[in-house]
């Protein structure tokens, strides 16, 4: 082969020069670096038109080809085996499923301070459920969780329907859906080992939505209490709320009065119109001890 300007580049001096397939790499002029592809292997000269001037020299010799082409100059890098992915440190924890409740098991020990409990506190617009509820499972010496349905229900930002505007379709598929979302909430917790409470003021002549329904959602293990103070007193504390939880007096005296159909249904009362947080709270310990001990048919 010969080259337009200059004396052919010498051969590669190792295998290590240039890319696999490359049988030697030429510079151009105009263009340093620039690598040259490999052309066809030099033909001989006819007779007389050597390097020799008319002097017939020994014609070259092909050389053989190998047993195995060289791999094209853009064949792809062989690939090796992937390297091991490293265990993580903070991976994912498997979580048991949230299935129905079950009716609890007498603890060994008096007293619910080791006991796994799903509690629902009801009570009127007024009664401090959402107060005592907080209170009670931050005492407790075992986690416990506490789901208010209040919250649950607010989580609705856009389209909100606010019961003070007007009690409709709309407004009653709210709660459902903040019930039944906390039902969910409960079971998890506790398949976890949590315990949790609940509060909603829950109707007696509503059985099929009220406690029928979280009794659907949570499981027959639920515990429920009601929390009734007198309705003086729960006209002065939903006079002290603020925003959409606090109600109208007429409003809160039909919920009171509606709640009186607790009385006599079997389930534990507490009358806390003369108590603070913290006796309320022991109070209900040690109403729900009692109901460990002998559950209330509901």
């Amino acid at each position: 082969m010969q080259h337009a300007v200059g004396a052919p580049l010498p051969p590669p001096q190792g295998s290590g020069n240039g890319p696999a397939g490359w049988t030697h790499q030429a510079q151009h002029p105009g263009h340093p670096g620039r690598p040259v592809p490999p052309g066809p292997p030099p033909i001989p000269p006819p007779p007389g038109h050597g390097p020799g001037h008319g002097v017939p020299g020994p014609v070259p010799q092909r050389a053989p080809a190998p047993p195995h082409a060289p791999a094209p100059p853009h064949a792809p890098a062989p690939r090796h085996a992937p390297s091991p992915v490293p265990r993580e440190t903070t991976g994912h924890v498997q979580l048991p499923p949230g299935g129905p409740v079950a009716l609890p098991v007498p603890p060994a020990e008096p007293g619910t301070g080791a006991a796994t409990l799903a509690v629902l506190l009801i009570g009127p617009a007024g009664a401090g459920k959402t107060t005592v509820a907080k209170l009670w499972a931050t005492r407790r010496r075992v986690p416990t969780a506490h789901v208010s349905l209040d919250d649950v229900r607010e989580w609705v930002c856009s389209g909100f329907a606010d019961p003070q505007a007007g009690w409709n379709d709309h407004s009653e598929a709210q709660y459902r859906l903040a019930r039944r979302t906390c039902g969910f909430a409960a079971r998890n917790f506790l398949a976890n080992g949590i315990s949790c409470i609940l509060d909603d003021a829950v109707f007696p002549d509503r059985p099929v939505v009220g406690l029928g329904g979280w009794k659907r959602h949570v499981g027959p293990g639920l515990l429920p209490v009601v929390l009734l103070p007198g309705l003086e007193v729960v006209l002065e504390r939903n006079a002290a709320r603020s925003g959409n939880r606090r109600l109208s007096d007429e409003e809160v005296a039909r919920i009171h009065g509606r709640m009186a159909g607790w009385y006599g249904s079997g389930l534990p009362i507490i009358d806390n119109s003369t108590y603070d947080v913290e006796t309320t709270a022991r109070v209900l310990d040690d109403v729900l001890a009692r109901s460990l001990a002998s559950p209330p048919a509901w």
